[in-house]
């Protein structure tokens, strides 16, 4: 019974622990936030088996962690020089039609990932292109050129979108 109550506890921690932090947290993580949630359990998992007869290290150190989280967030928030020390700044990849090796080099981008990037969006060629821009979420936006429309993106069920 005891394993049942520190898995319950557990549960109930880390549930009101993450609901607290919000919603873009748990939305958008970035790769340190990430790494930050595998080592939860971790630390739980000691606790959670009996190896730890107190459960307050694992608490304790879950706790700081999430804090450290939610404080890094407020503080790129409030500062947009943090913002770009901690979350990065978006990379231009192609420009009016042609890459920016450089940058693509830099972001360990190639060309093909680019193109398939492209083809998901409903684009066929470089040139229909404008601008291809890293967010600094990893994802890639997309501008198209002057006079090219953006590909509608129709459901399989033959609705329009």
């Amino acid at each position: 019974m005891e394993t049942v109550l520190r898995m319950a506890f557990i549960y109930v921690f880390l549930m009101i622990a993450l609901r607290a932090m919000g919603k873009r947290e748990l939305n958008k993580l970035s790769a340190f936030e990430l790494v930050m949630l595998l080592l939860i359990p971790e630390l739980f998992s000691q606790a959670a088996l009996r190896d730890d007869s107190s459960m307050t290290n694992a608490t304790i150190a879950t706790a700081t962690l999430l804090t450290l989280v939610l404080l890094t967030s407020m503080i790129s928030h409030l500062s947009k020089r943090a913002h770009r020390v901690i979350n990065g700044t978006p990379t231009v990849l192609v420009r009016a039609g042609r890459y920016i090796e450089g940058n693509m080099n830099r972001e360990r981008i190639g060309p093909e990932e680019l193109l398939a990037e492209m083809h998901k969006a409903g684009y066929e060629r470089l040139d229909q292109i404008k601008w291809a821009i890293l967010e600094d979420d990893g994802k890639i936006s997309l501008v198209p050129a002057d006079g090219e429309k953006s590909p509608q993106n129709n459901d399989d069920d033959g609705d329009p979108a």
